[in-house]
């Protein structure tokens, strides 16, 4: 219910609108009910609803998992995937080369920035999934890190 104090030729009214159905909106004005019909039809605004999609983490790790593994354990195995929505414009490593943590994979331009996407494990580049200039999502693999 909305509520406005209007003036007409000097006269004050206190007006309280109702309710409102098609072009027909029921008013109080100084205490007395009127039906006023409206020349246009009034649509009511509805404040936009905002959905967002869940974020996932662009890393394998969980929080509650050991980052270490058993001495027994295969090391550096594992996938690069995008941070965010971007395209290629570069792949400094090709299939087979051995990168350490921190070794810079792909830049990746995003929203005019150029970002470097860089490798969180150590070991041996097992392929390679995109090429410059494709398009990725987030959270699209890159790259396949794999065992020594």
């Amino acid at each position: 219910m909305k509520k406005y104090k209007l003036t007409i030729q000097g006269n004050n009214y206190d007006v309280k609108i109702i309710d409102i159905e098609d072009n027909v909106a029921e008013v109080e004005v100084n205490g007395t009910l009127y039906k006023v019909e409206v020349d246009k039809k009034i649509e009511t605004s509805k404040t936009p609803r905002l959905i967002r999609s869940v974020a996932v983490p662009s890393t394998e790790s969980v929080p509650f998992q050991h980052k270490t593994s058993a001495p027994g354990a295969l090391k550096g195995i594992g996938h690069i995937k995008s941070p965010l929505p971007g395209t290629i414009l570069i792949v400094h490593v090709k299939a087979g080369d051995s990168v350490k943590v921190g070794s810079k994979l792909i830049t990746l331009e995003a929203m005019k920035m150029e970002n470097n996407i860089n490798a969180d494990k150590e070991g041996i580049i097992k392929s390679i999934n995109v090429k410059p200039g494709d398009s990725v999502l987030e959270g699209d693999i890159l790259i396949e890190i794999g065992s020594a």
